[in-house]
Protein backbone atom coordinates (compact mmCIF):
# COMPACT_ATOMS: atom_id res chain seq x y z
CA UNK A 1 0.00 0.00 0.00
CA UNK A 2 0.99 3.50 -1.25
CA UNK A 3 1.39 6.36 1.96
CA UNK A 4 0.53 9.32 0.93
CA UNK A 5 2.11 12.36 2.20
CA UNK A 6 0.56 15.81 2.62
CA UNK A 7 2.38 17.90 0.46
CA UNK A 8 2.41 15.41 -2.53
CA UNK A 9 -0.19 16.02 -5.16
CA UNK A 10 -1.91 14.67 -7.81
CA UNK A 11 -2.81 15.09 -11.16
CA UNK A 12 -6.97 15.13 -11.61
CA UNK A 13 -7.21 16.68 -15.64
CA UNK A 14 -6.13 19.35 -17.52
CA UNK A 15 -7.90 22.41 -18.75
CA UNK A 16 -8.04 21.80 -22.68
CA UNK A 17 -9.47 24.97 -23.74
CA UNK A 18 -12.45 27.61 -23.74
CA UNK A 19 -16.43 26.91 -23.73
CA UNK A 20 -18.70 29.60 -25.24
CA UNK A 21 -18.06 33.20 -24.04
CA UNK A 22 -19.24 33.48 -20.71
CA UNK A 23 -15.40 32.16 -19.63
CA UNK A 24 -16.78 28.46 -19.74
CA UNK A 25 -13.49 26.07 -20.00
CA UNK A 26 -13.68 22.33 -20.61
CA UNK A 27 -11.59 20.07 -18.73
CA UNK A 28 -10.22 16.61 -19.53
CA UNK A 29 -10.73 14.78 -15.93
CA UNK A 30 -8.86 11.43 -15.13
CA UNK A 31 -10.95 11.11 -12.04
CA UNK A 32 -13.37 8.04 -12.50
CA UNK A 33 -16.11 9.90 -12.79
CA UNK A 34 -15.10 12.96 -14.87
CA UNK A 35 -17.50 15.39 -12.48
CA UNK A 36 -15.73 14.38 -9.49
CA UNK A 37 -12.97 16.44 -10.33
CA UNK A 38 -15.04 19.35 -8.78
CA UNK A 39 -15.69 17.70 -5.69
CA UNK A 40 -11.85 18.43 -4.10
CA UNK A 41 -12.19 22.17 -3.36
CA UNK A 42 -9.73 24.27 -4.56
CA UNK A 43 -7.04 22.85 -6.89
CA UNK A 44 -3.95 24.40 -8.12
CA UNK A 45 -1.59 24.39 -11.23
CA UNK A 46 1.36 22.03 -11.99
CA UNK A 47 4.26 23.91 -9.57
CA UNK A 48 1.29 24.54 -6.80
CA UNK A 49 1.63 28.25 -7.12
CA UNK A 50 -1.94 29.43 -8.62
CA UNK A 51 -5.32 27.74 -6.71
CA UNK A 52 -8.64 27.27 -8.95
CA UNK A 53 -11.58 27.18 -8.02
CA UNK A 54 -14.14 25.14 -10.30
CA UNK A 55 -17.73 24.85 -10.29
CA UNK A 56 -19.38 21.77 -12.58
CA UNK A 57 -21.45 23.13 -15.12
CA UNK A 58 -22.36 19.88 -17.25
CA UNK A 59 -20.51 17.37 -18.79
CA UNK A 60 -19.96 17.10 -22.82
CA UNK A 61 -18.07 14.70 -25.40
CA UNK A 62 -14.95 16.43 -25.26
CA UNK A 63 -14.82 16.43 -21.38
CA UNK A 64 -16.07 18.66 -17.98
CA UNK A 65 -17.45 21.84 -18.39
CA UNK A 66 -16.66 24.38 -15.87
CA UNK A 67 -16.80 27.45 -14.56
CA UNK A 68 -13.61 29.19 -12.51
CA UNK A 69 -13.80 31.29 -10.64
CA UNK A 70 -12.51 34.70 -11.65
CA UNK A 71 -12.76 34.17 -14.67
CA UNK A 72 -15.47 36.11 -16.43
CA UNK A 73 -14.90 35.71 -20.55
CA UNK A 74 -13.44 33.63 -23.55
CA UNK A 75 -9.98 35.64 -23.49
CA UNK A 76 -9.52 34.28 -19.99
CA UNK A 77 -11.01 31.03 -19.79
CA UNK A 78 -8.12 30.43 -23.68
CA UNK A 79 -5.80 31.56 -21.48
CA UNK A 80 -5.77 28.79 -19.03
CA UNK A 81 -5.43 25.70 -21.88
CA UNK A 82 -2.88 23.39 -20.66
CA UNK A 83 -3.19 23.88 -17.04
CA UNK A 84 -2.48 20.82 -15.47
CA UNK A 85 -5.20 20.48 -12.16
CA UNK A 86 -3.69 18.79 -8.90
CA UNK A 87 -4.86 18.31 -5.63
CA UNK A 88 -3.15 17.17 -2.58
CA UNK A 89 -2.94 13.62 -2.43
CA UNK A 90 -3.71 13.33 1.32
CA UNK A 91 -7.35 14.98 0.01
CA UNK A 92 -7.77 11.18 -1.91
CA UNK A 93 -9.01 8.01 -0.94
CA UNK A 94 -6.66 5.01 -0.84
CA UNK A 95 -6.94 2.79 -4.24
CA UNK A 96 -8.60 -0.60 -3.92
CA UNK A 97 -5.83 -3.45 -3.68
CA UNK A 98 -5.75 -3.92 -7.50
CA UNK A 99 -5.49 0.44 -7.84
CA UNK A 100 -3.29 2.73 -7.98
CA UNK A 101 -2.64 6.50 -9.72
CA UNK A 102 -1.01 7.22 -12.71
CA UNK A 103 1.57 9.41 -10.19
CA UNK A 104 1.93 6.08 -8.21
CA UNK A 105 4.12 4.62 -11.46
CA UNK A 106 6.49 7.01 -11.94
CA UNK A 107 9.82 5.64 -10.71
CA UNK A 108 8.91 2.42 -10.98
CA UNK A 109 11.30 -0.04 -12.68
CA UNK A 110 10.10 -1.76 -15.70
CA UNK A 111 10.46 -5.39 -16.93
CA UNK A 112 9.96 -7.92 -19.19
CA UNK A 113 8.49 -11.55 -18.85
CA UNK A 114 11.41 -13.33 -17.89
CA UNK A 115 12.52 -10.27 -15.04
CA UNK A 116 15.29 -8.37 -17.66
CA UNK A 117 15.07 -4.99 -16.50
CA UNK A 118 13.74 -2.89 -19.37
CA UNK A 119 14.25 0.49 -18.17
CA UNK A 120 11.98 3.00 -15.86
CA UNK A 121 8.87 4.73 -15.57
CA UNK A 122 9.25 8.15 -16.32
CA UNK A 123 6.04 9.66 -16.69
CA UNK A 124 2.55 8.82 -17.48
CA UNK A 125 1.20 10.30 -20.35
CA UNK A 126 -2.12 10.50 -22.18
CA UNK A 127 -2.71 12.74 -25.51
CA UNK A 128 -5.85 11.50 -26.23
CA UNK A 129 -6.31 8.02 -26.81
CA UNK A 130 -5.78 6.80 -23.27
CA UNK A 131 -3.32 6.60 -20.82
CA UNK A 132 0.78 5.64 -21.72
CA UNK A 133 3.82 4.64 -19.67
CA UNK A 134 7.06 6.52 -21.16
CA UNK A 135 9.90 4.43 -20.07
CA UNK A 136 13.32 5.90 -20.26
CA UNK A 137 15.13 2.41 -21.64
CA UNK A 138 17.73 0.95 -19.44
CA UNK A 139 21.17 1.87 -19.95
CA UNK A 140 20.34 5.19 -22.33
CA UNK A 141 18.83 8.18 -22.00
CA UNK A 142 16.11 7.54 -24.89
CA UNK A 143 12.81 6.92 -23.96
CA UNK A 144 9.41 5.31 -25.55
CA UNK A 145 5.84 4.89 -24.89
CA UNK A 146 3.87 2.02 -24.31
CA UNK A 147 -0.36 1.85 -24.08
CA UNK A 148 -1.08 1.48 -20.67
CA UNK A 149 -3.15 -1.46 -21.28
CA UNK A 150 -3.56 -4.97 -20.53
CA UNK A 151 -2.25 -6.20 -23.86
CA UNK A 152 1.00 -4.70 -22.88
CA UNK A 153 1.31 -4.40 -19.29
CA UNK A 154 0.78 -7.89 -17.19
CA UNK A 155 1.17 -7.14 -13.50
CA UNK A 156 1.95 -3.71 -11.79
CA UNK A 157 3.43 -3.92 -7.84
CA UNK A 158 3.70 -0.85 -6.08
CA UNK A 159 5.19 -3.02 -2.89
CA UNK A 160 7.94 -4.56 -5.51
CA UNK A 161 8.44 -1.36 -7.19
CA UNK A 162 8.27 -2.77 -10.60
CA UNK A 163 5.91 -3.22 -14.09
CA UNK A 164 5.71 -6.36 -15.93
CA UNK A 165 5.07 -5.84 -19.77
CA UNK A 166 4.54 -7.87 -22.76
CA UNK A 167 6.62 -6.58 -25.24
CA UNK A 168 5.62 -7.32 -28.58
CA UNK A 169 8.23 -8.29 -31.14
CA UNK A 170 10.37 -5.53 -33.26
CA UNK A 171 7.58 -2.82 -30.72
CA UNK A 172 11.51 -0.72 -30.31
CA UNK A 173 14.30 -1.67 -32.41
Amino acid sequence: MVTRDRGERVCLGVITGAQGVRGEVVIKSYTEKPEDIGSYGPLTDADGARSYDIEIVRLAKKGVIAKVKGVGDRDQAGALRGVELFVDASLLSEPDEDGWYRSDLVGLQVVDGEGGLVGAVVSVQNFGAGDLLEIELAGTSRTEFLPLHHDYVSDVSLEEGRISIILPKDLWD
